[in-house]
């Protein structure tokens, strides 16, 4: 007989049947799903726009809880545990389940990249700890690409530069803790000194693809993100696959030490945005995706004022949010953000341009290198190529921080040496210290020691010294500096951002992070480490990340003496 019959018998709770009182599984919570349906409002709901719409819930709420998760999962048709690992894994989503206590009213985010570190984030952490309340937290973050004003702070979405912890405490008590925006050349302003003339050229057929397409060619152009493989290859490549295809522009610098596109998207972001529609216009890509990364709360809401001024019949340009996380960066790991996904790297084959964004031939080109799409062409290829120094050709912004008198964005001839950069366009050395070492890459692209500062910095000119150019990120060091404090800065990045998809990378990065604390470091076991991280890891992040590590042990052996070897 079925229990539920029975009159002497309470109804089953989890049971069918007309005395059924209680649902199987989790039960919505009505007014979260009503807060999430208000806040999506008439948007799409589309799994592409997952990582979008948790932003939407993380301004708006502070933090997004279970039940918020639940009814965004129940909005967007997909498991709770789908949109429950893409919140967790973007370190920019407060994630709350049930008894956890609730995220403070204010965050108050304190740079821990190198920059920061060698202009004393750490004396400035100790004094920020001393004077905030229950009302506020700190967190340590990874580089916030402010790297020449150092140390760097946000406080909400207002970021400090040159930080001290009186100027955080007025921000903090004044409530101004929104983003501020720069924008020094905006639609107007471009159009009327000649922007986007080519590209409507273009547009309207009164100028040859052909011609665009050979100009670059010639020029030599490289992908200046850091891959440096040439532009117009990888224009030609996209093209030649069946459409329907895609654009994306990364915008989500995260190596530390970088900061040069959020330079040339605050001075002249038309700029970019004109070689971004001529390269999507040229290989045939219907829409293009801007990715931005999420610390730059005052060009995003720049941006987004900006595009909107674009005529409706441009291809279409969608600006996409990062959320916090460096691996982004990598091509693959991107396109799997913007479906709505963590940013883990795909396997090759197939390549993006075969296979990538929703599954599409897709066209991915950094920000300085759209920069210069219009001035190559209305100048020609041999104005670029004769502008380099020490056998190279073209021009490179190089983001350089640290020990100098003048750190900033400085756009110089490709191949320049250290010491000429210095001279040139640092204006030296900063007082009281000499040039003992240098990061030519970034984090991930090595330490070489002085006596190596007279070699052309570009791509190809590095490697036999086991370093790279990369995004072209010099950090300067001085005598003053502690290298092996240095390099685990640097190893200690790369265990906090990897994301946890290979074994090498995931648990090589944090085995080393932990043998560098020890005051003498076990080589052997850190050369190790460095091999199977160099040999096995899916993408550049774990492949790259020993680099400093081996630098160091190569050019500096005085650092290791007593060392286990």
């Amino acid at each position: 007989m079925n229990q539920n019959s029975d009159p002497k018998r309470p109804p089953h709770p989890g049971r069918g049947g007309p005395g059924r009182f209680q649902p199987k599984g989790r039960q919505l919570d009505p007014v979260a799903e009503a807060e999430i349906a208000a806040l999506l409002g008439p948007r799409p709901r589309t799994r592409d726009l997952l990582v979008e719409y948790l932003h939407l819930i993380q301004d708006r709420y502070r933090q997004i809880s279970a039940a918020h998760l639940a009814a965004l999962a129940a909005e967007l048709r997909l498991s709770l545990t789908e949109v429950y690992e893409v919140a967790t894994f973007y370190a920019h989503f407060d994630v709350t389940l049930e008894g956890d206590a609730p995220v403070p009213d204010l965050t108050v985010r304190l740079c821990e990249g190198i920059a920061c570190q060698l202009a004393g984030a750490e004396a400035l952490l100790s004094h920020l700890s001393a004077q905030s309340d229950d009302r506020v937290r700190i967190l340590r973050v990874p580089c916030i690409g402010q790297c020449d004003c150092a140390p760097a702070v946000v406080v909400g979405q207002h970021v400090v530069t040159q930080a001290t912890a009186s100027r955080v405490a007025a921000i903090v008590a004044s409530g101004e803790t929104s983003a501020f925006e720069i924008c020094r050349i905006d639609y107007d302003a471009y159009r009327a000194a000649g922007g986007y003339r080519l590209f409507e050229a273009l547009f309207a057929g009164e100028t040859d693809v052909e011609d665009v397409l050979g100009s670059v060619d010639i020029s030599g152009l490289k992908g200046l993100g850091g891959a440096g493989f040439p532009a117009s290859r990888k224009w030609r490549a996209v093209r030649d696959m069946p459409g329907p295809r895609l654009m994306i522009v990364n915008a989500d610098e995260g190596e530390p030490g970088t900061f040069k596109d959020r330079f040339y998207l605050e001075n002249d972001p038309h700029r970019c945005l004109e070689g971004a529609l001529i390269a999507a216009l040229i290989v045939g890509a219907s829409e293009i995706y801007f990715y931005l990364r999420d610390e730059y709360a005052g060009l995003r809401a720049t941006l987004t004022r900006e595009l909107a001024k674009l005529p409706a019949n441009w291809p279409r340009i969608r600006l996409r949010r990062g959320a916090g996380a460096y691996i982004c960066g990598e091509e693959s790991a991107l396109i799997e953000s913007i479906e709505g996904k963590r940013g883990l790297p795909r396997q090759r084959p197939p390549l993006p341009y075969q296979a990538g964004l929703f599954g599409r031939p897709t066209l991915t080109n950094n920000v300085e290198t759209l920069f210069w799409i219009r001035d190559i062409v209305e100048k020609g290829p041999d104005w670029w190529r004769t502008q380099g120094r020490n056998g190279r050709s073209g021009l490179r912004s190089y983001s350089v921080s640290g020990r100098v008198r003048e750190p900033g964005v400085k756009c110089a001839p490709a191949g320049i040496t250290l010491r000429e950069l210095l001279d040139e366009y640092c204006g030296g050395m900063s007082e009281g210290h000499e040039l003992r070492a240098y990061l030519p890459g970034g984090a991930s692209g090595g330490i070489l020691p002085a006596r190596l500062a007279g070699q052309p910095l570009d791509f190809g000119t590095l490697e036999e010294h086991g370093c790279f150019i990369g995004s072209a990120a010099i950090v300067v060091l001085s005598q003053e500096d502690d290298l092996k404090d240095v390099a685990r800065n640097l190893m200690h990045f790369f265990a906090d951002e990897s994301c946890g998809q290979c074994t090498p990378c995931r648990l090589g990065t944090k085995k080393a992070s932990q043998l560098m604390q020890e005051e003498n470091w076990d080589l052997d076991l850190l050369l190790d480490l460095s091999g199977v991280m160099r040999d096995a890891s899916i993408c550049g992040l774990g492949q790259a990340a020993p680099n400093p590590l081996l630098c160091l042990i190569k050019y500096f052996p005085e650092e290791f003496a007593g060392a286990r070897a």
